[in-house]
C-alpha cells in the first residue's frame, strides 16, 4: 500500500468517526437536564438485579463482556511481559546491593502493609455494595505487598512473594470470569447472563453472579499486577553475561 492510498483510508476513517461524533453529539440529552435515559436504566436495573453498587452492575451484569475485554487485555498484557522479559541463558543476575532504609520509613511502610492488604481486600470484597471492586481493590492489594520493597528490601519481597504462584492465579481468575459465563448458557439465557440468586439486597451475597465476577478479576488484577511489577523490578537488578566459553562480561 502506497503512502498515498495510506493517508487517503485514513482521511476516510477520521471523516466517518466525525461524523458518527457529531450524530451522537446531536442527540445527547441536554446539560443538567432531568432526561438521563442511560443512566435511569443502569440504577433501575442494578436495584432489580439487587447489586448496591450500580458500577458494579453496569461491570459485571449489565456490560460484563466488556470487563472481559478488559480484564484479557491486562492478562495478555501480563503473558506478553513475561515473554518479552524472561531471562535468557546466557543471563544471570547479580543480586542487589543491600541499601540503608531510614528507620522512620521502615516504621511506616511495615504499619502500612497490613492496613493497605485489609483495604484491599475489603474493597474486592464489597465491590457490589460500595465504591470499588476487582479492579481497585487488586491494585491496592498488590501495592501492599511492595510496601515490603520500600520498608526491608527487594529479597524481603521475594521471600514473601512466590512469583510462580500470582503467575497460576492470573491465568486462574482469567479462567474463572470465562467459565462463570458459561452459567448463563446452561441455563438457557445468555452468556455472562445473571441467572444466579440474586440474594438480599446489600448484602455480601447479593447480586447474583456479580460478587463471584467482582472476585475473579480481584484475583486476576492483583496477581497481574504482582507478576508486572516482579519483571519490572528484575530488570532493574544488573544483568550480566556468563563469561564461559569465550562470550564477554
Amino acid at each position: 500500500m502506497t503512502r498515498r492510498l495510506r493517508l487517503w483510508v485514513l482521511a476516510a476513517g477520521l471523516l466517518a468517526t466525525a461524523a458518527l461524533y457529531a450524530a451522537a453529539c446531536t442527540d445527547l440529552p441536554g446539560f443538567g437536564g432531568q432526561w438521563h435515559p442511560y443512566g435511569d436504566r443502569a440504577v433501575r436495573t442494578a436495584l432489580q438485579q439487587r447489586t448496591a453498587n450500580t458500577v458494579s452492575s453496569v461491570n459485571f451484569d449489565q456490560r460484563g463482556l466488556d470487563t472481559l475485554g478488559e480484564e484479557t487485555v491486562l492478562f495478555a498484557s501480563v503473558l506478553g511481559t513475561v515473554v518479552l522479559l524472561r531471562q535468557t541463558r546466557d543471563e544471570k543476575r547479580v543480586p542487589p546491593e543491600p541499601v540503608r532504609v531510614p528507620a522512620a520509613l521502615r516504621r511506616y511502610g511495615l504499619l502500612m502493609l497490613p492496613v493497605t492488604l485489609l483495604t484491599g481486600l475489603y474493597v474486592i470484597a464489597h465491590g457490589q455494595l460500595s465504591p470499588g471492586g476487582g479492579f481497585q481493590g487488586g491494585v491496592v492489594t498488590a501495592t501492599s505487598l511492595h510496601l515490603l520493597y520500600i520498608a526491608v528490601d527487594y529479597p524481603a519481597l521475594e521471600r514473601f512473594r512466590p512469583l510462580g504462584l500470582y503467575e497460576l492465579a492470573d491465568g486462574a481468575g482469567e479462567a474463572a470470569y470465562v467459565l462463570l459465563g458459561t452459567a448463563g448458557l446452561l441455563a438457557g439465557s445468555a452468556y455472562l447472563g445473571n441467572v444466579l440468586p440474586l440474594g438480599t439486597f446489600n448484602t455480601l451475597s447479593s447480586g447474583g453472579t456479580v460478587p463471584l465476577l467482582n472476585a475473579a478479576v480481584g484475583i486476576e488484577v492483583t496477581s497481574a499486577v504482582v507478576v508486572l511489577l516482579a519483571h519490572f523490578l528484575a530488570q532493574a537488578l544488573e544483568i550480566e553475561r556468563d563469561t564461559e566459553e569465550g562470550r564477554p562480561a
